[in-house]
């Protein structure tokens, strides 16, 4: 198929541990376990990871569910405990990925204890919807389920868009999959970045740009450069059966 517009996509891996910790805590908080655990979490789980030297501030935004909540008084208590097992996740996760850093988190800090209603995160759906609040497509997190202010970003966002011929939807997950295939699959790299420039009515398995950035460790580009360029050239001429796969939903979507 030839693409549908003129555009650049860029998919980099690995995550850091910021991003790794700020993903994980909203997955881990949005599971069904948790909720059967805590109904009155709501879904709208919103997660702001800053890194300063070797402290993590969180900052998180989740309302409680109304329904749940029998009084001001209680939205607090109920509160508390969720804060509380956001302070164990983060210590165990802390450990998994061996972070030697001090994490401090901030949960709704806008309440505000003897305002009733005013002074706590409520919601009747659990989500900013029914404040018509729904976003805009681009706005949200990017296809590996961040918002990384401090990577290259795309040019267009994934949702919304066909899976055949829309380089918004293709390249911004093929440019995540070939990262994070060159990152696994050849040694000696930190971190590796991928560029895809698609040129409309070209096909899409012939981008006018295909471009790899590397940082190193304990390696030469000379020594590495012909893998790369293997992984490369392999999931380009593939696009097909990754397009299908798409199409399954088989690719999976943070």
């Amino acid at each position: 198929m030839g693409a549908n517009d003129t555009s650049a996509c860029v998919g980099y891996a690995p995550l850091s541990t910021t991003e790794k910790l700020v993903l994980s805590f909203e997955k881990h908080f949005n599971s069904m376990n948790f909720k059967k655990k805590y109904p009155e979490l709501g879904e709208d789980i919103k997660v702001m990871g800053i890194r300063k030297d070797r402290s993590i501030q969180l900052t998180v935004a989740a309302p409680l569910i109304e329904s749940f909540v029998k009084s001001e008084g209680d939205y607090f208590r109920k509160k508390d405990e969720i804060y509380e097992e956001m302070k164990e996740f983060v210590k165990e996760k802390c450990e998994e990925f061996d972070m030697k850093y001090k994490c401090e988190i901030y949960f709704n800090t806008l309440d505000k204890k003897g305002k009733g209603v005013e002074g706590c995160y409520l919601s009747i759906t659990g989500t900013s919807a029914e404040d018509a609040d729904c976003g805009e497509v681009g706005r949200g997190n990017r296809v590996n389920g961040v918002i990384p202010l401090n990577r290259p970003v795309s040019a267009e966002a994934a949702a919304g868009k066909n899976p055949v011929s829309h380089i918004g939807k293709i390249y911004n997950f093929l440019t995540h999959k070939i990262a994070n295939r060159i990152y696994r699959e050849v040694d000696g790299i930190e971190e590796v970045y991928v560029w895809l420039c698609s040129q409309i009515g070209k096909p899409i398995n012939k981008p006018i740009v295909s471009s790899v950035q590397l940082v190193l460790r304990n390696t030469t580009l000379e020594e590495i450069k012909k893998d790369v360029n293997f992984i490369l050239e392999d999931e380009v001429a593939n696009i097909d059966k990754f397009c299908k796969q798409l199409i399954e939903g088989k690719v999976r979507i943070e």
